[in-house]
C-alpha cells in the first residue's frame, strides 16, 4: 500500500487547524432561546467532521465566547483552533481526541479567511 487516503489518514495524525465556522448558516431557522446551546452542538459537530474524532472537548473560552452576548445573540463567524491530540488515559475508547479553542480575530474580520494548518512550534 502506497499511502492512506481520505478520513483513514487523517484519523492517526496529530494536527492542529485554524477554521472559520459560519454560524450564521448553521442556526438558521433556529428558536431564539436555544441559538447558543445549539451553537455549541454546531461546533462538536463541525469538529467531529474536521478531525475525524468522536470525542470532542470544548474550552471554556469558547463557550464564554458564544454565550457573551447571550442566549440569543450568537456570533454569526467564529474562528476555532482544533487540535487534535492523544488520549493519555489508559481506559480511553478513543486514541484520539478534539480540543476546540477560540483563536484571535484579525482586524479585517473573518470573511476570506480559509482553513491553516498550525505548526506544534506556534
Amino acid at each position: 500500500m502506497a499511502e492512506k487516503k481520505g478520513a483513514a489518514a487523517r484519523k492517526e495524525e496529530v494536527v492542529t487547524r485554524e477554521y472559520t465556522i459560519n454560524l450564521h448558516k448553521r442556526l438558521h431557522g433556529c428558536t431564539f432561546k436555544k441559538k447558543a446551546p445549539n451553537a455549541i452542538k454546531e461546533i462538536r459537530k463541525f469538529a467531529q467532521k474536521a478531525m475525524g474524532t468522536t470525542d470532542v472537548r470544548v474550552d471554556v473560552k469558547l463557550n464564554k465566547h458564544i454565550w457573551s452576548s447571550g442566549i440569543r445573540s450568537v456570533p454569526r463567524r467564529v474562528r476555532v483552533r482544533i487540535a487534535c491530540r492523544r488520549n493519555d488515559e489508559e481506559d480511553a475508547k478513543e486514541k484520539l481526541y478534539s480540543l476546540v479553542t477560540v483563536a484571535e480575530i484579525p482586524a479585517e474580520g473573518l470573511k476570506g479567511l480559509g482553513t491553516k494548518v498550525i505548526d506544534e512550534a506556534d
